[in-house]
């Protein structure tokens, strides 16, 4: 009554040492899989972990240097100031771990907060308490007058780069993951744990324990086993060739910390433009 195993000599297999093969197949298959899957996922979520904690140390400096801006040269303004100051950098944050968010409405939504402060409290000091309409009139007409110039958009566009390279690098690692877990747990099928009882333990039936397969037969039969999954090598290799792309951004041409630890100077550059112009800006406001 053998169903896989049989053979015309005299077998020591029964109908449930088949069944009990199949398990031992199946279950030693799972945790080959898991082995090598775990060293895979070992190394990427070493490099999630590495870019996140370099990523949270470049953004904890460029916010303390952006601080440090307000509180040393735009005294007046400082303690204001430091509300939109941690929106911005939380913005940014959430942006690099996926939110659904731009780097341009982060920057931007900043701006609009800073002008009433620098027209109040630098262009017109004079002024004790503005109302809440009147500061927020200012707020939002902060992109018709454009009291910042062009440094706001040059910082847009100067994040924008860095920050989406960075971006997608984090969310292409967390992607991996995914796809590798997903491997993990592809059921094998019924023709599957019979060939490979029949390459690994069906010799068993005749006291040959000590034979192994030969690699083109191994190979033959673990092809079958993994032709679910056989269609994600191609994607596979267009997933590492864009993660090494992504990696040279993001060391290279739209370098991370260079855009980061960047972001008070141009803020810096932005109040003195207002300033310069904060005759002409009251009389437009």
């Amino acid at each position: 009554d053998l169903q896989i195993c049989q053979h015309r000599a005299p077998t020591c297999c029964t109908k449930k040492m088949e069944e009990s093969y199949q398990a031992a197949v199946r279950r030693e298959r799972t945790q080959s899989i898991q082995a090598l899957n775990f060293e895979l996922k070992y190394m990427i979520v070493g490099h999630i972990t590495a870019f996140q904690e370099a990523f949270e140390s470049l953004l904890r400096f460029a916010e303390n240097r952006t601080s440090s801006l307000f509180e040393t040269a735009y005294r007046p303004m400082a303690k204001e100031a430091a509300e939109p100051v941690k929106e911005l950098f939380t913005d940014i944050s959430l942006y690099i771990l996926g939110a659904e968010t731009t780097v341009e409405s982060a920057v931007l939504r900043f701006f609009d907060s800073l002008f009433p402060l620098v027209y109040s409290r630098l262009i017109n000091p004079g002024i004790t308490d503005l109302s809440e309409d009147y500061t927020e009139c200012l707020r939002l007409t902060r992109q018709d007058i454009n009291p910042f110039g062009h440094y706001s958009k040059n910082l847009v566009t100067e994040l924008s780069k860095s920050l989406w390279a960075s971006r997608m690098l984090s969310q292409a690692l967390s992607l991996g993951i995914e796809v590798i877990n997903s491997t993990e747990h592809a059921a094998l099928s019924k023709e599957c744990s019979r060939a490979l009882v029949r390459m690994q333990y069906c010799p068993h039936c005749q006291g040959l324990t000590l034979i192994r397969p030969c690699v083109g037969y191994c190979l033959n039969v673990m092809r079958g086993c993994l032709a679910s999954v056989a269609e994600l090598d191609g994607h596979w290799r267009d997933f590492i060739s864009t993660l090494e792309y992504l990696t040279n951004e993001v060391a290279a041409s739209h370098e991370l910390e260079m855009a980061l630890s960047g972001i008070w100077s141009s803020i810096n550059e932005a109040i003195l433009h207002a300033q310069l112009n904060g005759p002409q800006l009251s009389a437009t406001v």
